[in-house]
C-alpha cells in the first residue's frame, strides 16, 4: 500500500472538516427577521404621540396650572402642594422615613413663618434634625418657582394641614422675606444656619 493510499484512508478515518461557519443564514431567518424590522418601523409611525416626552403620563401644560379662583384670585395651596411637594412630603405629610422630613407635627413648618418661608424660599442642604431624626438630604429652592401668593398659599395648606395648626402665611410676609435675603443665592445649611432663625 502506498503512502498516498496510506493518508487517504487516514483522512477517512478523522472526522471532517467542519462547514456550518461557513454556511449562509437561511433565507427563511432572514425574511423573519426583516419583518419584524418592517413591522417594528410601522408600529412606531403609527403609534407616534406629537407631544414633549416630559408629558409621558399624557398631561398638558394646563393640567399643571395652577387654579386661581376668577373671582378672588386666591391661589390653591392643596394644588400648588400636590404638583411641587408631595412627591416627597407624601399626601399625608410624613415624608418617607429617613428620606424626606414630615412635614406633619414639624417645628420647622409649625414655629415662625418667616422661617418656614425662607426655606420654601432658598431651600435647605445638610443635617437637618426634624422630629428628633436626623435628614441629610437636599431641598430645592422655589424663590424662581413660585411667586409670593404662590409660596403664601402652599404654607397656608401646609400649616393648617396634616394636623398642624399653626395659622396662615400673608402674601406680605412673604415679600418682606424674599427682600430681606434677595442677595442669597444658596440653600440654607440645615441645621447650622436654620436653629438661629427659630
Amino acid at each position: 500500500m502506498s503512502d498516498r493510499t496510506k493518508k487517504i484512508q487516514a483522512q477517512q478515518r478523522e472526522m471532517p472538516e467542519p462547514y456550518e461557519g461557513n454556511r449562509p443564514i437561511p433565507w427563511l431567518v432572514i425574511i423573519i427577521v426583516a419583518a419584524l424590522f418592517v413591522f417594528a418601523v410601522a408600529y412606531m409611525w403609527a403609534t407616534y404621540q406629537n407631544s414633549p416626552a416630559s408629558y409621558g403620563d399624557r398631561r398638558t401644560v394646563a393640567d399643571f396650572a395652577v387654579a386661581e379662583s376668577s373671582v378672588t384670585g386666591v391661589v390653591d395651596g392643596a394644588q400648588l402642594y400636590a404638583s411641587q411637594c408631595l412627591a416627597c412630603h407624601q399626601a399625608t405629610g410624613l415624608g418617607l422615613p429617613g428620606v424626606f422630613p414630615p412635614l406633619a407635627g414639624s417645628d420647622w413648618v409649625t414655629g415662625k413663618a418667616a422661617l418656614a418661608v425662607q426655606i420654601v424660599l432658598h431651600g435647605i442642604s445638610g443635617d437637618l434634625t426634624v422630629k428628633g431624626e436626623h435628614y441629610n438630604g437636599m431641598m430645592p429652592a422655589f424663590k424662581d418657582k413660585l411667586n409670593d401668593s404662590e409660596v403664601a398659599a402652599v404654607l397656608s395648606h401646609i400649616r393648617t394641614s396634616f394636623g398642624n395648626a399653626a395659622g396662615e402665611v400673608d402674601v406680605a410676609t412673604v415679600k418682606a422675606q424674599r427682600a430681606a435675603t434677595a442677595a442669597r443665592t444658596q440653600p440654607w445649611n440645615g441645621d447650622a444656619e436654620l436653629q438661629v432663625m427659630k
